[in-house]
């Protein structure tokens, strides 16, 4: 091929859309070499376009170090080196190193984060050796048109300030995670002679101590009883629930006597009040929101929705998702996306009203981000078909687009005053005058109207009951992914790309199960051991500092071997407290371990005896797997249920809506996850199968 241009992506179906549009004829060659593709375009020049696989090279422990720890010597190392699971990154390394011996020129177009250019950097210094001579390619989406422009203007360097920023979190991060977690390894193998994983980490440790102290506030959560008082009058032939003016009422007595005092009576409007009030469009979604509305309305967890945003990325459909911007800039050309969009049916006849107006500025939020704008659909159209949850997720990411250049919504809210016997209810309506934006972001805004009749002041209204209910008052909720992820978000721990892993790490490692989060016996015993002996690992105060010294590294406000020397002088005193408590520390972990094993294979509180707790068995004579109740040992209940017997079930922390069982995730090689009641005989399985046998008798009888 004579010399070329050598661009190395992140992946390989970024590698191929890159190939594509810089190739003249958009039909690159593509090549193997042992089972690594790579991708030749013609343009001016030869380019050879070819991915990694995420990080190729990793921190490990440098070489003549102690493996005992602490562990303060490391160096950068391929990962097939360092893990087990990695093997097929040295054909990739062998792969661009031999791609790099002809390439005279040498172009990083990697996602222009700090994770990517990490990647990027390690690849073009390690397997290339041409770091300090390689260009860079900054784009926000994988269209033609915005990759052909990263091509013939890129950045003349590697932004060197975002890879040193990146270095130094995983070398941060690889220092505190490896010796902490080999100080709480080494006491539960000193007290309990036994082997188990533990580990905890910078961000790892506040966060599982957020979920501690609310278990704690649950645990300790005392229930108030107080009374709400409520009015059914009839007005213009209708019945309506009017609310007695305070909403609570602490004392039993006074609920009692405004009942008996209003019960019997005939009430009169006393006063009208209306108020009509402008709603404005949200913000453009940052990673963060994206993640939250993806929870309040399809159920994904933050880690599902950064995946299936990746996907949707990758396949030029929307724009890089992995911002904290909510701006977004003229320069993605609104009219253009627009455009595109119109070519669907679905959206054609609301892109066309926003194509009509003279003026297209959309509805900003106050958060930036210098390396990409909101994220926002980049007018393409699926060029395969959608899995239903990547359509959802699409479908969100468009009306939202959309929304944001709407006109404000009209609504309006009443309040009527009810005067009953000298106590005051209310009753209370709200209605949408004119939809603006909302008309573009249906379905995914909800707002229930409660429409009230035309009523008069002085009117009489008919007072059909007056109830008083009986309420305790509640404890706090507990956090799900998603409320856990807002509130490391607000705390100011981890990273908008890394904090969905690491919740997903608190459950691999049996921290934490369920949905709603709860906190197992071997959770609170890792936080109470780190909460005593080293409670800077767990302080949120350190995690935040160290957040903004990263910061500052990517700003070139820090430099990175100052953060690095401090961090470890910090750790240093950490491990010598934890290694000269080594065997208290043991002790508590190997009696929290030994109790979280029973936890496990709980999924619910049994709903027969409602005393027992539903656990997973194993038949001694078939070897097959169910859910039985734990009093079936006392011979006091034999409830039981069948399982799947492939796949992984994991609690979901709720009961079925229509029969109150515990319902189960079941995960299967192959299909996609679903969940499960654990009755036998609930009625929604009964109704499914006769739906079910219906269809079939339909399809014979044709």
């Amino acid at each position: 091929m004579g010399k070329y241009t050598l661009i190395v992506a992140e992946k390989p179906t970024a590698a191929e859309r890159i190939a594509k549009a810089l190739d003249k004829k958009s039909k690159p060659k593509v090549h193997k070499e042992k089972g690594v593709p790579y991708f030749v375009a013609e343009r001016d020049k030869t380019i050879v376009v070819v991915s990694a696989l995420g990080h190729l090279y990793t921190v490990a422990k440098g070489k003549g170090g102690r493996s005992h720890y602490p562990i303060f010597k490391f160096e950068w190392a391929p990962r097939y080196l360092v893990e087990k699971g990695a093997q097929r990154t040295k054909v990739w390394i062998e792969t661009i190193s031999n791609l790099a011996l002809n390439a005279d020129v040498f172009i990083d177009a990697c996602d222009y984060d700090i994770e990517g250019s990490l990647i990027g950097y390690s690849i073009l210094n390690y397997a290339c050796g041409k770091a300090d001579v390689a260009k860079r390619m900054k784009y926000s989406t994988l269209t033609k048109t915005e990759l052909e422009q990263a091509y013939n203007h890129p950045l003349p360097a590697l932004d060197f300030s975002l890879i040193e920023a990146g270095k130094a979190r995983h070398e941060v991060d690889w220092l505190y995670g490896i010796n902490l977690s080999r100080a709480l390894t080494s006491a539960f193998k000193r007290a309990s002679g036994r082997y188990a994983t533990l580990s905890t980490g910078r961000v790892q440790g506040p966060a599982l101590r957020f979920l501690v102290l609310r278990e704690d506030s649950i645990a300790c959560f005392v229930p108030t009883p107080y009374w709400i008082v409520k009015a059914q009058v009839e007005v213009q032939g209708k019945l309506y629930e009017a609310g007695y003016e305070k909403k609570t009422i602490e004392n039993k007595a006074e609920a009692d006597e405004i009942v008996g005092a209003c019960k019997g009576r005939t009430g009169e409007i006393a006063r009208i009040e209306e108020k009509t009030f402008r709603q404005n469009p949200p913000v453009p979604f940052d990673l963060g929101t994206l993640q939250n509305e993806a929870y309040r309305l399809f159920g994904y967890n933050p880690r599902r929705t950064t995946n299936l945003a990746e996907r949707l990325y990758l396949g030029a459909l929307i724009s890089y998702p992995r911002t904290s911007s909510q701006k977004l800039p003229p320069t993605i050309n609104y009219k253009s996306i627009l455009t595109g969009l119109h070519r669907k049916s679905t959206y054609s006849k609301l892109a066309s009203e926003l194509l009509r107006l003279e003026r297209l500025r959309p509805k900003e939020g106050k958060k930036e981000d210098s390396a990409h704008p909101a994220v926002y659909p980049t007018g393409n159209l699926p060029e395969r078909r959608l899995a239903v949850s990547e359509r959802k997720l699409w479908d969100l990411i468009v009306r939202r687009f959309m929304a944001v250049f709407g006109e404000p919504a009209t609504k309006q809210s009443v309040k009527v005053e009810i005067d009953l016997n000298d106590y005051r209810f209310f009753l209370s309506g709200r209605k949408v005058l004119k939809e603006g934006w909302i008309r573009f972001y249906k379905p995914y805004v909800r707002f229930d109207e409660v429409l009230l009749p035309d009523v008069e002041e002085d009117e009489k209204v008919k007072v059909k009951n007056v109830i008083c209910e009986d309420k305790f008052t509640k404890p706090p909720p507990r956090y799900n992914p998603n409320s856990l992820l807002k509130k490391m978000e607000t705390e100011g721990i981890g990273t908008k790309a890394t904090r969905a892993d690491i919740i997903q790490t608190l459950y691999n490692r049996k921290y934490i199960t369920q949905e709603s989060i709860r906190v197992t016996e071997l959770g609170k015993g890792v936080t109470e051991t780190l909460q005593k002996h080293a409670p800077t690992i767990v302080s949120v105060k350190l995690t935040r500092e160290l957040e903004e010294k990263m910061q500052r590294i990517q700003d070139n406000e820090e430099k990175r071997e100052n953060v690095l020397a401090e961090a470890i002088n910090r750790l240093k005193l950490v491990l010598e407290e934890l290694e000269s408590r080594e065997e208290t520390i043991g002790q508590v972990l190997s009696e929290a371990v030994r109790q979280s094993k029973p936890q496990e294979r709980i999924v619910g509180d049994c709903p027969t005896c409602e005393t027992g707790k539903l656990v997973i068995l194993r038949s001694r004579k078939t070897g097959k797997r169910f859910v039985g109740c734990t009093n079936y040992f006392k011979g006091s209940c034999k409830t039981s249920s069948p399982l799947p017997q492939r796949g992984t079930v994991k609690p979901t922390g709720r009961t079925c809506s229509v029969c109150d069982w515990p319902t189960v995730i079941v995960f299967m090689r192959g299909r996609r996850s679903w969940r499960l009641c654990l009755n036998p005989v609930c009625p929604r399985k009964e109704e499914r199968k006769k739906r079910v046998e219906m269809q079939n008798l339909r399809q014979r009888s044709r």
